[in-house]
């Protein structure tokens, strides 16, 4: 059997999926074999594993950190939004239906048996368990049906580290707080206090802390600064969404969308010198970019049409128009499209326009596509016709199938991972590209061929940019986020609470 330890927060964003990736990271140094685990997960940014199954991207980070593949196991429920009141369910990896939230926690007490398998199976193969809450273990409300907190603590015989976010404000109150609703049992489980992401002198801080030990009845573990790492994140409350830089030599707006997946797929763009991303909500936000990208959605329909009504589409055709990049992703490549039909209501029951910049009509069917693919690129046009022939990975997560229409070609020749199947992929037309293929960018060599492409049609040296390890780049800034935890968490005080377990 593994030892565990958990992490839970007194909010969500509290840093609990960073922090865990740092104590994954540091038992992978000292020499342990240790998987994440988090039973629940919410998140539009998924991920599909090498035997094309749908999990989570927080637990493949910290899969990363541990230097482990990513499993499904470590993520056994992940529930994807589709409104504000209801989502898909997907459990071990599969689609079981949408559900509104009433339905979900009418029923999520059975799924305690396909956790409790997923969460054994990693018992048996690891020395070490980082289990990862969800929210706050103080939800009066939801606390008597709970699977994600202190329900699983109690199921994995798992102490807990409580985290707090000094950043927000408030955080003696939110430890404090939330220790008092905790019922006395729950209490017992945590073990030490965390506060995370503080910025400036810690000796100020002490004499709160020790009234914090002495109002919480639960010794402090640590004080974690703020750190500025480049590492994935998974939700609507990334900071990537905020970050207002100065405008690169290249410039790519991202179109933040309501129901944006999978926005790690800019990442390796964003670590290109002289390149800046921005997340633009809004048309008076847009500029004059370089590249517009259209990302993944989890209600393509519902995006496309919130693109119709606030102007957004327009300028994405004017900025087309010009002889601009404009790309698309996933949900973004069938809104390129000239339409996309509903037949059996998966998202929307109709059908509707697309914006028309491609030869691609898209129907969606009731199941999922799910796989790993490696591929080329065969028939790019335009400014980035220098990608011809250049390799890729990266996988798929969709509804639809989309056909090209009349004589044009598809943009990308793939081999499926799982069962070495040949397909096409995608559709150009002129400078407008269209892939249904996640993690495009992150392969060595495509971003900066991609990069030195537009910068060249501008009329800019491009000789000083680089190929890019997005492999390599992720292991530093692990390495650096599991230095920054070691040096301000009480290690000797984490390895104790492990040996003595509950």
């Amino acid at each position: 059997m593994a030892k565990k330890i958990m992490v839970q927060g007194t909010m969500s964003n509290a840093g609990k999926s960073l922090l865990a990736a740092g104590l994954c990271r540091i038992f992978k140094q000292d020499g342990y074999r240790v998987a994440p685990f988090k039973s629940q997960n919410m998140a539009l940014n998924s991920y599909i594993t090498s035997n094309g199954l749908e999990m989570g991207r927080a637990q493949v980070m910290q899969a990363e950190a541990a230097g482990i593949e990513p499993d499904v196991a470590m993520n056994p429920i992940l529930l994807k939004p589709t409104n504000d009141t209801g989502s898909q369910v997907i459990v071990n990896g599969e689609v079981i239906g949408t559900m509104s939230a009433v339905a979900y926690y009418k029923h999520k007490k059975e799924f305690v048996p396909d956790i409790m398998s997923a969460f054994n199976k990693l018992d048996a193969e690891y020395d070490i368990i980082v289990l990862e809450g969800a929210g706050s273990p103080a939800e009066i409300n939801l606390k008597a049906d709970d699977i994600v907190n202190m329900g699983m603590a109690k199921m994995a015989h798992a102490p807990v580290l409580l985290v707090g976010d000094i950043d927000r404000g408030g955080v003696f109150a939110q430890l404090i707080g939330t220790m008092m609703l905790l019922e006395d049992d729950e209490k017992d489980y945590v073990k030490g206090l965390v506060i995370n992401k503080f910025r400036g002198d810690k000796s100020i801080l002490e004499p709160g802390l020790r009234m914090l030990e002495d109002k919480a009845h639960v010794p402090v573990a640590g004080v974690v600064p703020y750190v500025r790492l480049d590492i994935d994140d998974e939700d609507s409350l990334t900071e990537r969404f905020k970050k207002k830089g100065t405008v690169g030599a290249v410039d790519i707006a991202v179109i933040r969308t309501p129901r944006i997946s999978n926005f790690t797929d800019f990442n390796a763009l964003e670590c290109i010198e002289g390149v800046s991303v921005r997340y633009v909500d809004r048309v008076s936000d847009i500029g004059n970019p370089d590249i517009i990208m259209l990302p993944g959605t989890k209600n393509t329909i519902g995006d496309l049409l919130w693109l119709r009504e606030n102007g957004l589409e327009a300028r994405i055709k004017q900025h087309a128009a010009a002889g601009k990049i404009v790309f698309g992703i996933c949900g973004g490549y069938q809104m390129l499209g000239e339409k996309i039909v509903d037949p059996n209501g998966v998202e929307h029951k109709g059908e509707v326009a697309g914006i028309g910049l491609l030869p691609v009509s898209t129907i969606f069917e009731e199941e999922k596509t799910r796989t790993r693919v490696s591929g080329v690129f065969k028939n790019v046009t335009g400014i980035l016709s220098c990608l011809n022939d250049t390799q890729f990975e990266g996988y798929e997560i969709h509804m639809g199938n989309s056909e090209l229409q009349g004589s044009v070609l598809p943009m990308n020749e793939l081999t499926v991972n799982e069962d070495s199947s040949r397909k096409n992929d995608g559709a150009c037309a002129g400078n407008v590209y269209g892939t249904y293929v996640h993690g495009i960018f992150d392969s060595e060599n495509v971003a900066s061929a991609m990069i030195s492409a537009v910068m060249e049609s501008k009329g800019l040296d491009s000789t000083n940019v680089k190929s890019f390890n997005m492999k390599e780049y992720k292991e530093h800034q692990y390495d650096l986020l599991a230095d920054a935890v070691r040096e301000n968490l009480d290690m000797k005080m984490v390895y104790k609470i492990l040996d003595d377990g509950i």
